[in-house]
């Protein structure tokens, strides 16, 4: 089977770490798999995305835009699906997913789009969102990574029958036995540091984290805080920290390319989201053995036991996540056990294997359905 997968990024994040995690695993399986990643020509803000992928040794092919709508990039799509016999094509995101509407009408191919979450973030953003929501109708099937984005699709307008859930899943070797690289460039030694990754974005409750890492350093005054990631209100949650007077306790790491050190460093991982999916950095944070304090939005409360492998607070209430960190902050031995806890349920519910053998499934039924058999084109080596 040979797949196109699409995917228009502004750094390496969540859907970023989804898509390299299912390339690899399809890569492993025999797949033929064509990475194209969006690159904007007329944005100021510089995109690793493909450097990343490419890092991981997955071969990504640029896709560059020199406007909000480029007809040469739906033209360079549609070269890739003709030479590289293209069967199947799977977008990721609003931009990726017109991209993949308008390349393949009139060809007789199964479109798939995974929907990670519709953020909401601006008014151009949710102007794009509800165009996509349209769009999405006439796909072939639409992945939700979480029930609560597939109730969304189906209010939507979304026909159930295209909808299916599938879970992320993340590739655990990177994982183990990581240095722990950002507590030895804080000079961290005996003091415990608390952790939140993601893009700097209202989404991520960061204000929230911010406040409550304020409250925290009242009772507890050698913590530290990191916030990991880049984004649009990084000046802003910066100036935040100064107005709070905490700007010597929280280090803003920016993006990082040693992500399993990042975890490792961490006594506690703390996500205090005002919307989610299923978000992959705490299940990373899970899997690496750091104890997790998340808000219970989204699928969180499908990944997290509270009090045996996390613990759940409310969205928007920095007093009680400062109070659920206090807790973890004064039992470390509470912290062991939950760590332990978490390590285990990540490993056998949320692996990149078991989400990319639901893709596979969801790819031959579609193939059969579209085409009557399967796809029988041989399999080429990715790198020919």
């Amino acid at each position: 089977m040979r797949v196109l997968q699409l995917i228009s990024s502004e750094g390496f994040y969540g859907a970023e770490n989804v898509v390299a995690a299912l390339t690899r695993d399809l890569l492993r399986s025999g797949y033929f798999v064509r990475l194209g990643i969006f690159e904007n020509a007329h944005v100021s803000r510089k995109n690793n995305a493909s450097a990343e992928f490419e890092s991981r040794g997955l071969p990504a092919t640029r896709i560059l835009c020199r406007r909000r709508f480029d007809r040469a990039a739906l033209k360079r799509i549609r070269e890739i699906i003709h030479t590289e016999e293209i069967g199947l094509v799977h977008s990721h995101g609003y931009k990726a997913d017109m991209y993949a509407y308008l390349a393949t009408r009139g060809m007789r191919l199964p479109l798939l789009s995974t929907c990670h979450l519709w953020t909401r973030q601006t008014a151009a953003v949710r102007f794009y969102e509800f165009l996509d929501a349209r769009l999405l109708r006439s796909f072939d099937a639409v992945v939700a990574v979480s029930d609560r984005i597939a109730a969304e699709l189906r209010q939507a307008g979304v026909p159930s029958g295209k909808i299916t859930t599938i879970d992320n899943g993340i590739d655990f070797g990177p994982f183990h036995s990581a240095q722990a690289t950002l507590a030895s460039e804080l000079n961290k030694k005996n003091r415990v540091l608390i952790g939140t990754v993601g893009r700097l974005v209202a989404q991520k409750g960061l204000t929230f984290f911010l406040t409550a890492a304020q409250h925290l350093l009242k009772e507890f005054p050698d913590l530290l805080f990191a916030i990991v990631g880049d984004g649009p209100d990084r000046d802003k949650l910066e100036q935040l920290a100064k107005d709070l007077r905490i700007e010597n306790k929280v280090c803003f790491t920016g993006a990082r390319t040693d992500m399993p050190g990042v975890y490792s460093s961490l006594d506690i991982f703390a996500l205090a989201s005002i919307d989610e999916g299923m978000p992959m950095a705490l299940l990373e944070a899970m899997a690496s053995g750091a104890p997790a304090i998340a808000t219970e939005v989204g699928a969180i409360p499908k990944v997290i036991v509270p009090g045996r492998t996390g613990m759940l607070v409310r969205p928007g209430d920095p007093a009680e996540l400062a109070q659920a960190l206090a807790c973890l902050i004064r039992d470390p031995a509470l912290r062991e056990r939950m760590a332990h806890n978490a390590k285990q349920q990540i490993h056998e519910q949320f692996s990149s294997q078991v989400m990319t053998q639901n893709y596979c499934n969801l790819y031959e039924r579609l193939l059969k359905r579209k085409n009557g058999t399967l796809n029988t084109v041989p399999v080429m080596d990715p790198g020919a």
